[in-house]
C-alpha cells in the first residue's frame, strides 16, 4: 500500500498573509478584552483597535511584494494591488472609528463588540483584496456581508436599524446564493475556480459559451449587488437612513475597496477572455446608476439618503471606468474609488460633527448658515461637496476626467457625453447644500462638540481633497504601480 504525501505549508506560503493572521489575532485579543474589562475601562478596547489597524498596516508593509505572488495552492496572491486597498481598509477603517468615537460614547455604543465587528470587515476586505480562487472570494465576502449586517443591527434599542438589517440580510443572502450559483456554473464549464487557471481557459470559443455566459450573468449580478449598483441598490438608501450614522460613515466608505476588488479579481483578471460577454451588462448597469442616483437624489431631503443615492452614481463612474476593459480603465476606476472613499469618509465625518447628544444632523436644513457658526469647518465640507461633484481643482474632477478618458479611449463616446450631463445633474444637489451653509440663516446656535483630534483628522480630510487636487499625479502613479 502506498501513502500519499500529506502537503505541509511551508513558512514562505504564509508570509503573505501575515496581515490577516495579525488581525484576526488582533480581533481576538480585543474580543476577550472587551468581555473581561470592567465597566468603566471598556473605551480601552477602542484603543485596542487603533493599535491593531496600526499593527496591521505595518505588517501588510513590511511583507508587501513588488510583483504577483501566488501562495496558499492558489487561494492567496500577494501583489502591489492587493497591498494599496489594505492599507486604505486600515486607514478607513481608524479614521472612521475615530469620527464615530463620541458619538458611540454618548449613546453607550463603544463597547468590544462594535470594534471587533469592524476589525472582521476589514478581515473580509483584507481576503477579498487577495483572492487567488473563486472559492476564497466568495469567504472574503461572507466575512465583510455578516460583519456589516451586525454593525447594523448594532444598536439594539434602534426598531429602525434593526428593520433595515433584516432586509439587509434577506437581499445580501439572496446576492450570495446568486454568487455562489454562479461560481457554480462557472466551475462545471471551466472545471477550476483558480483565476489564473480561469484566465487561460476562457478563451476564444470558451467565452461565448452559453454555461460561461450564465454563470457570468450571475457574478456580474452579485457584484452590482455589492457595489449598489441599479436595479440591485434597494438596500442602499434603507441602510445609510436606519443604520446608525457611524455605521453609516463605515459601510459607504470601506466596502468600497472591497466591491472594486472583487469586480477586478473576477471580471478583469479571472474573466478576462470573456471582456464582451461582462462589458454589455457593465454598461446597463452603469448607465441605469448613473440616471438613477443622481436624479433620484435631486429629491431628497435628507442628506444621509442623499449620499446614499449619490453613492449609487458615483458607482456608475466605477463601472464606465472598468467595463473599458483597458488597463488605463482600470486604473481610473481605482483612482476614482479611493478618491470616492476619502470624499466619503469626510462627508459623512462632517455628519458626526454636527450631531450631538438628542440631536441626528440628517436634514439638509440642519446645515443651514455653518458659515456662520464654523466658518473653517463649512469651507471643508464645501471642498467634499465641490469633491463629489467633480469641481475643480479639488480631486473629483480628476477623478470624473480620469474615467471619461478611459471610455472615450475604447470608442464609447456617447456613453462619455452621457457620464458628463449626469454630472451637471448632480452637481445641483451638492451645490444645495453649499448653498444652505453660506446663504441661508442657521437654525440654531449650538456650539460644535467634537473634540480635538477629531476637528483635527476632519481638517486634514479636507486638506486633502484640495492637495490630491492640486497634484494629482502622486495618487495616479500610485495607482498605475498597483496595477502594474
Amino acid at each position: 500500500m502506498i501513502e500519499q504525501a500529506v502537503p505541509v505549508l511551508a513558512a514562505s506560503e504564509l508570509r503573505p498573509a501575515a496581515a490577516e493572521i495579525f488581525l484576526l489575532a488582533a480581533a481576538c485579543v480585543v474580543l476577550l478584552a472587551g468581555a473581561f474589562l470592567p465597566e468603566r475601562r471598556r473605551d480601552q478596547t477602542f484603543l485596542l483597535t487603533m493599535l491593531a489597524l496600526a499593527g496591521a498596516t505595518w505588517v501588510s508593509s513590511l511583507v508587501a511584494v513588488p510583483e504577483r505572488t501566488v501562495v496558499l495552492y492558489g487561494q492567496f496572491v500577494a501583489d502591489p494591488l492587493a497591498t494599496l486597498l489594505k492599507l486604505f481598509a486600515y486607514g478607513t477603517a481608524a479614521v472612521t472609528l475615530l469620527y464615530s468615537r463620541d458619538y458611540l460614547r454618548r449613546r453607550g455604543l463603544l463597547r468590544g463588540e462594535y470594534c471587533v465587528l469592524v476589525l472582521c470587515a476589514v478581515l473580509g476586505i483584507q481576503v477579498i483584496a487577495s483572492a487567488g480562487s473563486l472559492l476564497s472570494l466568495y469567504l472574503g465576502i461572507e466575512i465583510l456581508s455578516l460583519s456589516l449586517y451586525a454593525l447594523v443591527a448594532f444598536d439594539r434599542d434602534n426598531g429602525v436599524a434593526a428593520e433595515v438589517a433584516m432586509k439587509y440580510f434577506v437581499l445580501g443572502a439572496i446576492a450570495s446564493g446568486t454568487l455562489l450559483y454562479g461560481i457554480s456554473i462557472v466551475y462545471g464549464v471551466t472545471g477550476s475556480f483558480d483565476l489564473g487557471v480561469l484566465a487561460e481557459l476562457v478563451r476564444g470559443e470558451a467565452a461565448g459559451g452559453i454555461g460561461l455566459v450564465l454563470g457570468l450573468a450571475l457574478i456580474v449580478v452579485a457584484v452590482a449587488f455589492k457595489f449598489g449598483a441599479v436595479p440591485f441598490h434597494m438596500w442602499v438608501p434603507d441602510v445609510y437612513h436606519g443604520a446608525p450614522t457611524p455605521v453609516t460613515l463605515f459601510i459607504g466608505s470601506a466596502p468600497k475597496l472591497a466591491s472594486f476588488a472583487l469586480a477586478i479579481r473576477v471580471l478583469a483578471e479571472g474573466l478576462g477572455g470573456a471582456v464582451a460577454a461582462w462589458q454589455d451588462m457593465l454598461i446597463v448597469l452603469a448607465v441605469l446608476s448613473l440616471a438613477a442616483g443622481n436624479v433620484i437624489a435631486v429629491a431628497q431631503t435628507n442628506i444621509k439618503r442623499m449620499l446614499a443615492y449619490s453613492t449609487i452614481a458615483h458607482v456608475g463612474f466605477i463601472l464606465l471606468g472598468i467595463l473599458a476593459g483597458t488597463v488605463a480603465g482600470y486604473k481610473a476606476a481605482l483612482f476614482y474609488t479611493l478618491t470616492y472613499v476619502i470624499l466619503a469618509v469626510g462627508a459623512f465625518g462632517v455628519v458626526l460633527l454636527l450631531t450631538r447628544q438628542g440631536f441626528e444632523a440628517e436634514e439638509l436644513d440642519d446645515y443651514r448658515g455653518l458659515n456662520q457658526k464654523s466658518p473653517w469647518f463649512a469651507f471643508v465640507m464645501l471642498l467634499l461637496m465641490f469633491g463629489m461633484a467633480g469641481v475643480p481643482p479639488v480631486v473629483g474632477f480628476w477623478a470624473k476626467l480620469q474615467v471619461i478618458r478611459a471610455v472615450l479611449d475604447v470608442g464609447f463616446v456617447w456613453l462619455a457625453a452621457f457620464a458628463v450631463l449626469m454630472s451637471v445633474i448632480g452637481a445641483f444637489y451638492y451645490l444645495r447644500v453649499v448653498r444652505n451653509m453660506y446663504f441661508e440663516e442657521p437654525a440654531d446656535r449650538e456650539p460644535l462638540q467634537a473634540g480635538a483630534a477629531f476637528r483635527l483628522v476632519l481638517s486634514l480630510n479636507g486638506l486633502a481633497v484640495l492637495a490630491l487636487g492640486l497634484f494629482p499625479g502622486a495618487l495616479l502613479a500610485v495607482c498605475a504601480r498597483a496595477l502594474g
